[in-house]
């Protein structure tokens, strides 16, 4: 082999990424696009941005505090519930409207199709993220917030809401009804984060000393206390960790899921 060429194995996985990379984005382009043709964009952005900066709102004025650690500790209970409502129709509608046959017959793989729709939905989420910085501005004009640990409270919150997203996905790629996939998601989005209230454990542990039933979700399966690490301003390794591993497993399961499906 002539020196200082790339070798063909090297030519060929730069060509294998720059294909998935270019289906996935076709994906997620189209998707995009029907979110804001058919104003679903707006009316999600709206109702998130009404109902979550009402509910800060609401405690600022009742508390006075100048940071947003109430904003960020609203929002899991909050996202278990609206997140299914953005991921119920992304497979089950296709399903429903027999489209998702046209997609997979595509040359694009379902992993591919699947990473387009989560890059889609997690481009709108991050307009609803978007949607709460003029609290931030508003906290900055009125006093002196710890600017570093509100945006240690976004990191989390878009790691948590990508997570939440992942499995709504999934959920909606294994129902073709979209209230059922809305059901399960929620259902599902409320067992991550209640199983790491402190409360919930204790029932838990109560219910069955013997077992540490709440213990062993609280300290395996939960993404609350990974979420609040996030809230407290520290950014650790381990909850970054869990949340990449459980979105991309998330995302796995579902290509699977249409691999089965196309085949």
């Amino acid at each position: 082999m002539t020196a200082g060429l790339p070798s063909t194995a090297a030519v060929t996985n730069r060509l294998t990424v720059l294909e998935l990379a270019r289906g996935t984005l076709v994906v997620a382009g189209r998707e995009l696009g029907a979110y804001f043709d058919s104003s679903i964009a707006y009316v999600y952005t709206i109702a998130f941005a009404l109902l979550a900066n009402s509910v800060f709102m609401n405690e600022f004025f009742l508390t006075g505090t100048v940071d947003m650690s109430i904003y960020f500790d609203r929002m899991p209970l909050f996202f278990a519930f609206f997140i299914p409502a953005v991921t119920m129709r992304l497979w089950a509608e296709e399903k429903k409207q027999r489209t998702v046959e046209l997609l997979l017959t595509l040359p694009i793989r379902p992993f591919q199709a699947v990473l387009g729709k989560y890059l889609a939905a997690l481009g709108l989420f991050a307009l609803f993220l978007a949607s709460s910085l003029p609290i931030v501005a508003m906290l900055v004009a009125l006093g002196d917030p710890d600017l570093g640990r509100i945006a240690a409270g976004y990191v989390g919150l878009f790691l948590f809401g990508g997570f939440l997203l992942a499995f709504g996905m999934l959920f909606s790629a294994l129902s073709s009804d979209q209230i059922v996939a809305f059901v399960t998601s929620t259902l599902v989005g409320f067992a991550f984060v209640l199983t790491g209230d402190e409360r919930v454990v204790a029932v838990l542990d109560g219910l069955a000393p013997h077992l540490g039933a709440g213990t062993f979700l609280y300290e395996t399966v939960s993404a609350l206390p990974h979420y609040e690490s996030f809230v407290r301003g520290v950014i650790e390794l381990s909850s970054v960790v869990y949340f990449g591993l459980m979105t991309l497993a998330a995302l796995w399961i579902s290509a699977l899921v249409l691999e089965k499906n196309r085949a």
